[in-house]
């Protein structure tokens, strides 16, 4: 197995473009997703352009959608998630992975440590278990998964057991303490090289609904007056909400991981909203954190970031 992956000088990300290293610049190539995922099919429609694409407020196209991804990127023959479970955009997952690989090689001579040595830990991997399979097969990392909610444990567990290339890669472990993020999942014998997580970022399932609104209406799918409308991207309360919102859940993280930083090389979360990037690295600093960084990730117009740590 190939043990590490070298940087290229010229990977320098543009504005508004994907991480270069990314399978998913351009548009989709929605004859070769089809063929792979022929259940896609019944979602693809054609747009003004006379260019084919799937309409992205349809929850069921998205599922199909990452479906087709997964299968045609990453060889996952068996991908699927409860309904109205978080159905999260591939592209944009993958770009995490791909930075975070960019930090490791920072200090590795500018080489991506690749292979089973690299272990991360996933707070909050979800039913979908996206990171660990994203990150298992792009670089052959291994994962530990973890979740408060049974059933997306369970689920990704499945995932897990039908795609032979992720078995060896990833394993699950269910929070019971849904008031500890680290406590308890991280044990005395761990180590790990990385932790990385997309915290829930709204305080409540309004102000979530309020977000896809907005989102539909940038989509131009005429749903402003309709305020019954569905998560398109799907999501349960503990995925999406947390008493406090984002700033508070991260919050927590940083001040937990203080008990763990002989543990964990790098700890790293995304950080959905700009003005919380501040408190957090002031945080940080009264923890005593040796190093912080935070790294700016675009995908079309929306802006990103993921803030890492480590002690």
């Amino acid at each position: 197995m190939i043990k590490n992956k070298v940087i290229s000088n010229k990977k320098i990300p543009q504005k508004g473009m994907l991480h270069p290293d990314n399978r998913h610049h351009g548009r989709y190539d929605f004859n070769a997703l089809t063929q792979v995922c022929p259940e896609l099919s019944a979602f693809v429609i054609k747009n003004p352009a006379n260019e084919s694409t799937i309409d992205f407020s349809n929850s069921e196209a998205l599922r199909a959608l990452n479906k087709a991804l997964l299968q045609f990127f990453y060889d996952v023959q068996f991908w699927q998630i409860p309904t109205n479970y978080l159905c999260p955009p591939i592209p944009g997952r993958a770009d995490y992975i791909h930075y975070l690989s960019d930090l490791l090689a920072e200090n590795n001579n500018g080489v991506i440590p690749t292979g089973k040595q690299v272990k991360v830990l996933d707070i909050g991997t979800g039913a979908n278990c996206i990171y660990p399979i994203l990150g298992s097969q792009i670089n052959h990392w291994s994962f530990v998964g973890t979740d408060i909610d049974p059933i997306s444990i369970k689920t990704a567990a499945l995932i897990v057991k039908s795609n032979k290339n992720l078995i060896p890669f990833i394993k699950l472990r269910l929070q019971k303490n849904h008031t500890s993020i680290f406590q308890g999942i991280i044990k005395p014998q761990d180590k790990f090289t990385l932790t990385l997580c997309n915290p829930p970022f709204h305080s409540s399932m309004a102000k979530a609904t309020a977000g896809t609104l907005r989102k539909l209406n940038n989509l131009d799918k005429n749903h402003s007056g309709d305020k019954s409308v569905k998560l398109n991207f799907g999501g349960q309360d503990n995925e999406l909400c947390c008493e406090g919102g984002e700033i508070a859940f991260l919050k927590q993280m940083c001040t937990e991981s203080k008990k763990y930083g002989q543990q964990v090389q790098w700890f790293s979360s995304l950080v959905s909203k700009s003005e919380n990037v501040a408190p957090l690295k002031k945080l940080l600093k009264t923890l005593n954190a040796k190093q912080v960084k935070v790294i700016n990730m675009s995908q079309g117009q929306k802006i990103s970031r993921l803030i890492a740590w480590c002690f």
